[in-house]
């Protein structure tokens, strides 16, 4: 299964939606034709990482643009920019080398993280420390120390720098303060942004916050909250996805004895190394809970399990087995270790997808693993041990 742990799209039951007259998507679902926002008044339902991604885009197109934020995101630049073609072709002549050193990473990313603990270091050298991971943008921020994940007072520090910059970049304070979040930096998705602050200084762009007056209905000509109508001709849903186990779940997908997949999951995903279930005969998983996956460079984590199942298989058909899947004790074990790794950090204090909790009625478990390296020296440890904590079954096997 190859199905993506961010592609089933979330949305919201909106009362009303059947009557809006003007045209909606998901940005998790857009047309294939270009969206023609020129001269329309358009809302954008969500702030995280795909709205945070496509409302600058939109408000350099639109007449108006309403943001509506029921959570307000951490997000730092991205800094994208054009590739210098030396630095592409000194990458490209070392990708092994590029490689190798990302999967001795936490999140097999090349960010170098700090070993220094925030708590243990001066204001100063904090603020030195974050002003340069801002400067580099991207996911390397959550490198800036060691503890940001694990020490609440830690993560304050790095929370606090990252809403002094939006107070910095937002003219409007009323507006800084709405679009500054309190919850623990990094334990939702982080976010990374081409200038989504600076997007609030434009005139043609409006907060929305619907801490106090969640939207009530969609209406025949626009959205309805805290008892105002705002008038709008297009609609984008920016709501998020049924991560990690959504795509998974909503497939017919049945095990020995005709188990459903949904069934055996329904108080949450239950896997060994996040490849496989019990029950579930030659039934591989890319990225999937119990995994690093989205908590990792993706790119490694699925290179690193595409690797693993090839050799398993070719294992498999040296030895004549033609099933394979995990003993049901070691995977208890797994998903008993999995938690035990999460609890020890700060992760599962929030209400993340990570822990499905965007999903009305999914079960709240962390569903990543943390930690690419461990991870994979146990999967080649296991491998390297006849794969152990699989059962197999030769051909001749009922």
């Amino acid at each position: 299964m190859a199905t993506g742990c961010l592609s089933s799209t979330s949305r919201p039951d909106f009362p009303g939606l059947d009557a809006f007259e003007g045209d909606h998507h998901h940005t998790g679902d857009w047309p294939q034709a270009p969206v023609d926002f020129g001269a329309k008044r358009v809302a954008v339902i969500g702030t995280g990482s795909s709205g945070i991604q496509c409302i600058p885009l939109i408000a350099a197109q639109a007449a108006h643009v309403y943001v509506f934020q029921r959570t307000a995101s951490y997000s730092v630049p991205a800094q994208n920019g054009p590739l210098d073609p030396a630095h592409q072709s000194d990458i490209k002549s070392r990708y092994a080398e590029v490689r190798a050193r990302q999967r001795k990473e936490l999140f097999a990313f090349d960010v170098g993280l700090n070993p220094a603990h925030a708590l243990e270091t001066t204001p100063e050298e904090r603020d030195h420390e974050y002003q340069a991971r801002w400067k580099v943008g991207g996911l390397t921020f959550l490198g800036s120390f060691s503890d940001l994940l694990y020490v609440r007072e830690a993560n304050h520090t790095a929370a606090e720098f990252i809403r002094g910059k939006i107070r910095e970049i937002v003219r409007n304070p009323e507006v800084a303060q709405s679009l500054s979040p309190r919850h623990l930096a990094g334990c939702k998705r982080l976010c990374v942004d081409t200038g989504y602050y600076e997007t609030f200084n434009r005139s043609n762009v409006t907060l929305v916050d619907l801490r106090n007056a969640p939207i009530e209905e969609i209406t025949a000509n626009g959205i309805r909250t805290g008892g105002r109508e705002f008038a709008v001709d297009l609609i984008v849903f920016a709501t998020g996805f049924d991560a990690m186990t959504g795509s998974l779940l909503r497939i017919d997908i049945r095990g020995s004895g005709g188990v459903k997949l949904r069934d055996k999951w329904a108080d949450g995903p239950r896997t060994y190394l996040g490849l496989g279930t019990a029950g579930f005969p030659n039934f591989f998983v890319i990225a999937g809970p119990g995994s690093p996956s989205v908590l990792t460079n993706m790119v490694v984590c699925i290179e690193q399990h595409v690797g693993w199942i090839a050799d398993c298989i070719a294992y498999m058909g040296e030895q004549g087995f033609e099933q394979i899947d995990p003993d049901p004790a070691a995977e208890d074990a797994w998903v008993a270790h999995a938690n035990a790794l999460a609890e020890e950090t700060l992760y599962p204090e929030e209400n993340s997808w990570y822990l499905g909790a965007n999903i009305p009625g999914k079960p709240r478990i962390f569903m990543p693993y943390l930690g690419f390296p461990p991870y994979e020296a146990k999967c080649d440890a296991v491998a390297a041990n006849d794969y152990e904590g699989f059962r197999f079954r030769y051909a001749s096997s009922t």
